[in-house]
């Protein structure tokens, strides 16, 4: 929760930055508006039963030369069934041969980014903890499914140098964590806190949206900046208590509010240490409170 100090903290901070063009700030005219982009309908159902349609739009954004010159061999590929960028694509005007063999490309497709995404990293004490899949251009060197699965487990990642993301996968007892019936708590030792160069934090979504969670104390993760207002354990550990209802006001302070069901809980290690690249610092297990 941000009280008030805090704030006006960061009202004095925002008050001494101004936002300009990039032609006023140069003092030259500015360049002409770019043309209107005609942006197609956004349906679920359409995107899960015919995605080629806006394949085709977007890759009029992503161009097959210079820079992306990795991509030209797929693009020819893609082209030799009709996909290519701008151009219209009709699923209805092909054989029912064609379409089972575009919607067999579209399943085995995906069957094969989510095999790739259950293969990212690896698995410390019911977190799923990924060093590999993200990253740059060079990073990927043309392997589409490894790109593909890193977008679909957290799209925009960072490379693990700068952000380590351990997922939550199960507790510790090997489940799946459901706060509807159970009461958690996540806790460091005194010397195992996540070992970061910058900061760290614990934030918890809602297992079915992956959205973040309303709560009467405003908070939606835990995170070291916090760690003077947090309540240490007379060992100097440190325990967050996960749970839907308040732990009553002694353990409010380290409470982090949980959903009415399944949680999605995403610890981020900013500029980890090499301990946590490396797999010599773990992080804990999710424990069920009897």
């Amino acid at each position: 929760m941000i009280d008030s100090a805090d704030l006006e903290n960061v009202v004095k901070i925002q008050s001494v930055y101004r936002a300009l063009t990039l032609s006023k700030f140069q003092n030259k005219p500015s360049p002409p508006t770019a043309p209107a982009i005609a942006w197609p309908a956004i349906n679920k159902e359409l995107a899960d039963t015919n995605p080629f349609t806006y394949l085709n739009f977007v890759l009029g954004f992503a161009p097959a030369t210079g820079p992306a010159a990795v991509e030209i061999p797929m693009r020819k590929r893609l082209a030799n069934i009709g996909i290519e960028a701008g151009k219209p694509f009709s699923l209805d005007a092909r054989s029912p041969q064609q379409k089972a063999e575009f919607t067999m490309g579209m399943t085995s497709g995906l069957e094969a980014i989510k095999a790739t995404t259950g293969a990212l990293g690896k698995d410390e004490n019911g977190w799923h903890v990924a060093t590999n899949g993200f990253g740059d251009r060079k990073t990927y060197a043309g392997n589409f499914s490894l790109r593909a699965a890193a977008a679909m487990a957290g799209i925009y990642g960072n490379d693990a140098v700068e952000v380590l993301y351990p997922l939550l996968a199960t507790d510790g007892d090997g489940k799946k964590a459901d706060t509807s019936t159970n009461r958690y708590t996540l806790t460091f030792t005194a010397d195992q806190l996540p070992p970061v160069n910058a900061f760290w934090s614990v934030t918890m979504y809602d297992g079915k949206t992956q959205l973040l969670i309303d709560n009467p104390i405003n908070r939606y993760l835990i995170n070291s900046p916090m760690l003077p207002k947090l309540k240490k354990n007379i060992d100097g550990s440190l325990t967050i208590h996960i749970q839907k209802d308040s732990p009553g006001k002694a353990g409010e302070a380290n409470w982090l509010p949980a959903p009415n069901g399944p949680i999605y809980l995403v610890m981020r290690l900013y500029w980890p240490k090499e301990s946590a690249l490396k797999g010599s610092w773990q992080p804990p297990a999710l424990q069920r409170v009897e």
